[in-house]
């Protein structure tokens, strides 16, 4: 009986890339396995001939014989359907339990990245400061070098996985690959553990570090040191350090992006005549003037006494809000000129009082509807 092609088996191209009849080997010899077809002469039939058409297509050297010279160039080179099936699928599964064939991982990893919240005034943030901080973290240790074993000696590889780092289980029909547990994957065990670390390359330690907080720096924003976190695993590189910044709240200012805010109580007198106040800014104080007849919640802007942003661009303002305030413990002078002030407004009417007025000519409105 003669043998069908072996791209025709696997259902491919013959230009078909490794990947690709990979795929299809799977596929088919999933669909035929015996396991899965029990007592069926004809899959398992399928099954082997699939098993030997990938072994030749899967080899470069037989296939490239293969191409040339058909059958005949890879007779009597072939398993007769024993390829390792096991092996195949191992690789579907590879990914999930910690890696697929060709040994183990590299036991040098970089270290962990490290998080500080740096609390600062608005003032700092604003203007910029260098700060000191303390962090506690791992170092690599000096008396191994990060290796994790006693001077002079070497780790050895892991008696449970030979040190490729993985372990097979049989599953069924599958073999599965998954990470030794014994070695995490590193692939090697310390027989001689440091006297310093105990064997695990890297110590405990508190470190004081100089942070350059540049200008406009927001909450949120961070800084990064490079190189300035954990310690890495068996004399990898270290992790880096994300400096991040927290503003605390302010008793005058609230901050809006570039922007900042206040609020600036004035008595009705310097609302009604006007007159010149002083406020406070980042910079210090300035002078605003208060036009007559200024009335609650009214902004003043002073532009330029804002926030320089960190990313660049022109400074923002400082928004100030008037918030009128009624006084209090009045003396009795006070109160007689506060009443005979009154009297003289009601004579004048609408004419002082507009906002007032019209908002009782709206009730009085409003009343009289529903009456109606």
């Amino acid at each position: 009986m003669s043998k069908r092609d072996y791209y025709e088996v696997l259902g491919v191209e013959r230009d078909a890339e490794e990947a690709t009849i990979k795929k299809a080997y799977r596929r088919v010899a999933m669909k035929n396995h015996p396991d899965r077809n029990p007592d069926n002469k004809e899959a398992e039939e399928k099954f082997k001939e699939a098993n030997e058409a990938f072994e030749v297509l899967s080899d470069k050297e037989k296939r490239a014989r293969y191409d040339q010279f058909g059958h005949a160039g890879v007779e009597g080179q072939t398993h007769g359907g024993s390829a390792d099936f096991s092996d195949i699928f191992g690789d579907i599964f590879g990914d999930i339990f910690g890696g697929g064939r060709g040994g183990g991982r590299s036991h040098v990893r970089k270290g962990a990245d490290l998080r500080y919240n740096l609390e600062l005034t608005l003032e700092d943030a604003v203007q910029g400061k260098t700060v000191q901080i303390r962090v506690p973290t791992t170092v690599t240790c000096t008396n191994c070098e990060g290796s994790g074993a006693k001077p002079g000696t070497q780790p050895i590889d892991c008696t449970t996985c030979g040190g490729h780092g993985q372990v097979r289980m049989q599953q069924g029909f599958f073999s599965v690959q998954q990470t030794c547990p014994r070695c995490q994957g590193a692939g090697k065990q310390i027989k001689d553990p440091c006297h310093v670390c105990h064997g695990r390359g890297h110590v405990e330690e508190t470190k004081t570090l100089s942070v350059k907080v540049p200008a406009g720096v927001d909450n949120g924003d961070r800084i990064r040191l490079t190189g300035e976190g954990q310690a890495g695993v068996h004399g990898g590189p270290p992790g880096d350090l994300y400096v991040e910044m927290h503003v605390k709240p302010h008793e005058i200012f609230e901050r809006d992006g570039r922007h900042l805010h206040c609020e600036i109580p004035i008595g009705f007198v310097d609302a009604a005549l006007g007159g010149e106040l002083e406020v406070p800014t980042l910079d210090g104080k300035v002078k605003l003037k208060i036009p007559p007849e200024t009335q609650t919640d009214k902004l003043f802007r002073l532009r330029g006494k804002g926030v320089t942003p960190i990313r660049g661009g022109s400074a923002g303002d400082l928004l100030c809000r008037v918030v009128l305030e009624t006084p209090v413990n009045l003396t009795a002078r006070q109160k007689e000129i506060l009443e005979e002030f009154q009297t003289i407004q009601k004579e004048q009417g609408s004419r002082q009082s507009p906002r007032k007025t019209s908002w009782f000519d709206g009730v009085k409105r409003f009343v009289d509807d529903l009456r109606a």
